[in-house]
């Protein structure tokens, strides 16, 4: 008996944390590198250096692969096509993954489903912008439908004589997409993974907490919802995976709006594992890696079920210290329940280079199982711990004798 072969398209560290499930199941993970210095090529020994947008070289790195995802949405859709013509098994497929790679078509496929949307249109100027944000009122949001990602292509516009300064934009892109400015109490993210013969399932859905446009913390599973708003925004997710389409995991980020329309709008698509399920990976019975592969598989689904009444994902970005496991001796000793994962990227201020996940025994440890996690990220950001941290043991780790911890 064989085991499949999975090619990823990309690099990055959602390929990087894919490898630890393909070796647990036994299958082989190859990756079409950017580079040979990108982070996923320390984990996975079959990487050749290849350029996505060759469709030549995507061919070539198809070779001998039982089925093609991604580490990301940037393929264009004319190779995803050139790609399946050739006989090549790609998942998710381009007429799903379209909706990810540009936002006016998935905002035009949410209103086709009749799940709440903000107000958009697409504007192909500063004229029809400064119309729009007139008409539904300012501040509107400017965003580019495709490439943009953490924060980037996306601009608040206050007024109609801010727009003018919009113009460089249009000429670079057009069109673009506006939409209404949403206020909303907090960011949510709903969670799927589904097979090509259309088995679904989805984690509980996680409050996802932003700082400049980059996701920071996850808490899940998002405290103090209400049952029908959750439920209502696990269905819209799993809907939207099987009315397009989708295989593998999607991520559907959601703005929770209290009194208007279920209780929230949705925000964004990602179609492969995203930073909101990365709590999945000590915190669920089946990792969001893991249950990305045996969707493109076509395996049967893992359970999600959570390993917590409540877990927390701190992201970590570059800082001060360049020697990142020279702070490891004391961020581990400070939280011993922490569960570091570390991108193997260079440290650059403002990169993403980590998270930490910490799984809590009582949903009443929120406050203190998110400080301890922040102070374990903050150690490694920053080569110390911060003079804030608290000495108390954390609710994770509390009763844990030296021989368990050793």
């Amino acid at each position: 008996m064989t085991f499949p072969v999975i090619g990823v398209v990309g690099g990055g560290q959602l390929a990087r944390m894919m490898a630890p499930a393909a070796t647990a199941l036994g299958f082989e993970l190859r990756v079409l590198a950017e580079g040979e210095d990108v982070s996923a090529v320390q984990a996975v020994p079959t990487a050749p250096v290849g350029d996505y947008r060759d469709l030549d070289e995507l061919l070539e790195f198809s070779k001998g692969l039982d089925v093609m995802t991604f580490d990301h949405e940037h393929v264009p859709t004319e190779h995803l096509r050139a790609l399946i013509d050739a006989g090549v098994n790609v998942q998710p497929g381009p007429d799903a993954l379209v909706h990810a790679q540009d936002k006016l078509v998935m905002r035009a496929a949410i209103d086709r489903l009749g799940l709440p949307n903000p107000e958009w249109a697409a504007v192909h100027s500063v004229a029809e912008l400064v119309t729009f944000g007139d008409r539904i009122g300012w501040p509107v949001v400017l965003k580019t439908p495709r490439g943009g990602y953490d924060g980037k292509g996306v601009r608040i516009v206050r007024s109609a004589e801010d727009a003018a300064d919009t113009a460089d934009w249009f000429e670079a892109m057009s069109p673009l997409l506006a939409e209404a400015k949403v206020e909303f109490t907090r960011e949510l993210s709903a969670l799927v993974a589904r097979t090509p013969s259309g088995e679904s399932r989805a984690w509980p859905v996680v409050h996802t907490i932003q700082v400049d446009g980059v996701c920071d913390e996850v808490i899940a599973p998002a405290q103090e919802i209400p049952l029908e708003v959750a439920a209502a925004a696990e269905e819209a997710a799993l809907r939207i995976a099987n009315e397009l389409g989708v295989t593998g995991v999607m991520a559907a980020e959601l703005f929770e709006t209290p009194g208007v329309g279920a209780g929230f709008l949705i925000n964004e698509l990602a179609m492969r594992p995203h930073n909101t399920g990365h709590w999945t990976q000590d915190g669920s019975v089946t990792s969001q890696f893991e249950q990305h592969l045996r969707a493109v598989l076509d395996l049967p689904l893992g359970a999600t079920d959570a390993l917590g009444p409540v877990v927390i994902m701190k992201n970590f970005l570059g800082g001060e210290n360049q020697d990142l496991f020279s702070a490891y001796p004391q961020a581990l000793a400070y939280e011993p329940a922490a569960k570091i994962h570390c991108y193997g990227k260079s440290v650059r201020p403002g990169r993403k280079i980590g998270h930490v996940n910490l799984v809590g025994a009582s949903a009443k440890d929120v406050a203190t199982l998110r400080q301890r996690a922040t102070a374990v990220a903050d150690t490694i950001r920053d080569g110390r711990l911060p003079s804030n941290a608290t000495a108390t043991p954390s609710p994770a780790a509390a009763g844990a004798t030296t021989e368990e911890t050793e």
